[in-house]
């Protein structure tokens, strides 16, 4: 019996092995709670991260969900708690970092789409979960729920040929605050966490792109540069900012709703 036993947790934009949201599943289901898989399409790797999950003792759905829809965002919410009784814990993970151009260069297609995956879908997705999470009652001293933003090191500084991105993670800080604010009456937190730079699928597009961009010869050259900036001496793990999440998803935290959290080893500080 974990310390979430008996909860579930969604966690959009989680069917990637190696990626954000698999961390953030594996660490809730060791801790006991019923996980649902969410991504754009549930394919034979999103199908993989949830088996990963149940042989850990744990119950897991699979639902496809296109974030930016705000329909299928209600769908997502109303089909978790069909399958698994209850939405305790949602996690805004899905997001687009791949469209890398200098700000001159970036069309307004590519910076609608990132506003309507990163921001919009945090938002529609967070309207709907705590639409279920004030439905379904408090939960004792626990409150109604913990909605968790997945921001990022971009949402507190500038970074160059990532303009749609970076305002998108400074907009989800936004909406945490705000959201914050209104949902602490129904006993609902909401935090975001703004980890550093991590290798998953997406971290690797931008390795490659970043490397060739400051002229670096190799990406394990720009990586090492990158450990040696930090005070802890490596870049993130989908670990760290897991731990972040079932800290801010915990007991202890009832009383921490609208920060954003840096899980960035120091290289972010503020």
């Amino acid at each position: 019996m974990g310390r979430f036993a008996g909860k579930t947790i969604v966690v959009t934009g989680s069917g990637k092995e190696k990626g954000l949201g698999q961390g953030i599943l594996r660490r809730f289901a060791d801790e006991g709670a019923n996980c649902v898989v969410s991504d754009l399409a549930i394919d034979a790797e999103a199908e993989g991260v949830a088996e990963d999950l149940r042989g850990r003792g744990v119950k897991v759905a699979t639902i496809a969900c296109d974030v930016s829809d705000p329909a299928q965002c209600q769908a997502l919410v109303d089909q978790a708690v069909a399958a698994l009784g209850s939405v305790d814990v949602f996690v805004n993970n899905a997001g687009i970092g791949f469209m890398m151009k200098p700000m001159l260069e970036v069309d307004p297609k590519d910076w609608a789409t990132v506003i309507a995956v990163n921001l919009s879908g945090a938002f529609y997705c967070t309207q709907a979960a705590a639409k279920a999470m004030i439905a379904a009652g408090p939960k004792g001293h626990w409150g109604c729920g913990r909605i968790i933003n997945i921001a990022s090191q971009a949402a507190k500084t500038g970074f160059p040929h990532l303009p749609a991105y970076v305002s998108s993670k400074h907009g989800m800080v936004g909406l945490t605050r705000a959201t914050a604010v209104e949902l602490g009456a129904h006993g609902i937190t909401v935090n975001a966490v703004c980890p550093n730079h991590v290798t998953t699928g997406l971290g690797a597009q931008q390795n490659e792109y970043f490397s060739k961009l400051l002229g670096f010869d190799t990406v394990e050259a720009y990586l090492k540069n990158m450990a040696a900036k930090n005070p802890m001496g490596r870049p993130g793990l989908p670990s760290d900012t897991a731990a972040a999440c079932a800290w801010l998803a915990s007991d202890d935290a009832f009383y921490v709703t609208g920060e954003a959290l840096n899980v960035s080893g120091g290289e972010e500080m503020h």
